[in-house]
């Protein structure tokens, strides 16, 4: 049995069949962080691994596309009707929309979100901002101030992300890279308290009118990351997004155990390695 990553040479271990077995067309299989690394450059691969073989992964990853691209196949119908984004995002295969969406859902647990139930929407547009390897750290409730939209505010370790959707309309995303935020404020109110983001250009207020305790809350936890220096931010954000990940590695780990997959020896071997990273 070929249990080891064609490509990084390492044993496939229990984490990188949680999500199913990554098999090629030449019968020899991929880790998940090849399989990402693969994706994020060839986005077919999701849907149609099974079509690609071991020397294609190896062409795409060296040159950006297999030695033999397979045509482009349309897009379903039912990903037509996929929530669109302002801005041009791609429309997603829906299988991997699906588990995208469930991932995101995760973090956001993970991130104990407090969302009211007018954030579904926003929720919904996620899988087609974040990039795989990019987690939410935290969200709250959050619109520009002085307008009618409601929407969400959202700190991931690159950026932050402002999301509203109206009902039958399309979405709003405002995006605000690390590097040009440089600081954050409060402004508190017994109602409607703001959250004020100071980029290199002007200052940006989101309201926060659904939950006052929520949004500061959330401040808080800006505030560490985005009123220090520079290279401060850069190494918070880092250990921040490392130990999202360990986390939800432990949780899958643990279910694994439960469910009689690994040994408790095994478990704690397992668990051992990803306490190391933190």
């Amino acid at each position: 049995m070929k249990d080891y990553c064609v490509i990084c040479g390492k044993a496939l271990t229990a984490i990188d069949h949680i999500l199913g077995e990554n098999r090629l067309s030449d019968g020899h299989l991929l880790c998940n962080s090849c399989l990402e690394k693969a994706s994020s450059v060839h986005q077919e691969l999701l849907e149609h691994l099974d079509r690609f073989s071991s020397n294609d992964i190896k062409n795409l990853l060296e040159n950006g596309a297999p030695e033999q691209q397979d045509p482009i196949l349309p897009v379903p119908e039912a990903a037509q009707h996929l929530p669109s984004v302002t801005g041009g995002s791609e429309i997603l295969p829906p299988q991997f929309y699906k588990r995208r969406l469930k991932e995101i859902k995760h973090q956001l647990k993970l991130a104990k979100a407090n969302l009211s139930i007018f954030a579904k929407g926003e929720i919904k547009e996620l899988p087609h901002l974040l990039a795989t390897d990019e987690p939410v750290l935290a969200v709250t409730d959050a619109q520009f101030v002085k307008t009618m939209d409601a929407g969400i505010l959202l700190v991931t370790p690159k950026r932050m992300i402002s999301v509203s959707k109206a009902m039958f309309r399309l979405a709003k995303v405002h995006d605000y890279p690390n590097e040009t935020i440089r600081e954050v404020s409060f402004k508190n109110h017994f109602m409607s308290p703001v959250i004020r983001l100071h980029t290199e250009t002007r200052v940006v207020e989101f309201e926060c009118f659904c939950d006052k305790q929520d949004a500061e809350v959330f401040y808080d936890f800006i505030e560490k990351i985005y009123n220090k220096s520079h290279q401060q931010k850069i190494e918070e954000a880092k250990a921040a997004a490392v130990s999202g990940t360990v986390l939800e590695q432990l949780e899958k780990l643990a279910a694994l155990r439960e469910n009689g997959v690994l040994t408790e020896e095994e478990f704690s071997t397992q668990k051992k390695k990803l306490l190391e990273k933190l």
